[in-house]
């Protein structure tokens, strides 16, 4: 599946005979991301059983890493699962409902302690005293996972595909960091992500979250806002102290069987 061209291999283990303690290797998870010898994806999803929800959800960076959170993911699996699928993370408790073209989910609270997005050191977090070259005065939110959000005349012109990757490792960042730029036009933002263990996406949920939190927490946009992507449009809906919505369309492209001992 994918939403707005971020695109996704979810593997579904939640039958009986597959045990609790079975596995994603690391080495595997890459292997099976891998766009030339692999299904390709930009993230592995696993779904698990779960205690708590209707269905656990682990997320593996096509590097292998595995994450806690992705927004797009979380949209394809209320779609694949039906209304009102409840998802267990490691970024916490989601939600979400169908829509015609995809899903609207309850991504949760974001946070905006220095320790919980984590940074390195105490400093705001909504006005970063850092930057990165030409990109300066940061804002970093933790929407399940970590982002550094920057506000820029034209997110177009930022040199992402090689500042992103310098700033994701940054030792600033101890979990590394996903990285967005976004500029505002017409009262929409318009947002380009470098994610952690992937590169440059044609979308990512937890950027336009954590972007749109940004933008709204700074008075550049209103919410409801509008958030443009390389792959499509998503709609942020955010108040403080309230959990952010988001809605997008998810579209279902294929489903097969493979050798899972050819994935190495």
């Amino acid at each position: 599946m994918h939403g707005l061209g971020n695109d996704f291999v979810i593997i579904d283990a939640r039958a009986p005979e597959i045990s609790d303690s079975w596995t994603m290797p690391s080495g595997k998870a890459a292997a099976i991301a891998n766009r030339h010898s692999g299904i390709g994806c930009d993230q592995l999803i696993i779904l698990r059983p779960s205690d708590k929800a209707d269905v656990r959800m682990q997320i593996y960076n096509a590097d292998g890493g595995e994450v806690e959170a992705c927004g797009n993911a979380t949209r394809c699996v209320v779609k694949l699962l039906g209304d009102g699928t409840s998802i267990e993370t490691d970024g916490g408790m989601i939600s979400g409902h169908v829509t015609e073209e995809g899903a609207i989910v309850d991504m949760g609270e974001p946070r905006f302690e220095w320790n919980a997005i984590p940074l390195a050191y105490a400093m705001d977090s909504q006005h970063m005293p850092v930057g990165w070259e030409d990109l300066q005065d940061p804002a970093a939110v933790n929407v399940g996972n970590p982002h550094v959000i920057f506000f820029v005349p034209d997110s177009e012109a930022v040199e992402l595909d090689r500042l992103g990757p310098l700033i994701e490792v940054d030792p600033l960042f101890p979990a590394r960091v996903n990285v967005n730029v976004a500029h505002v036009k017409d009262g929409d933002i318009h947002l380009r992500v470098w994610e952690r263990g992937v590169g440059l996406t044609h979308a990512c949920g937890t950027g336009a979250c954590a972007t749109a939190v940004a933008a709204i927490k700074r008075g550049l946009v209103q919410s409801p806002v509008n958030v443009h992507l390389p792959g499509g449009k998503l709609i942020l809906s955010w108040q403080p102290d309230s959990p952010i919505m988001m809605q997008g369309p998810t579209t279902y492209v294929f489903s097969g069987e493979t050798n899972w001992d050819d994935f190495e």
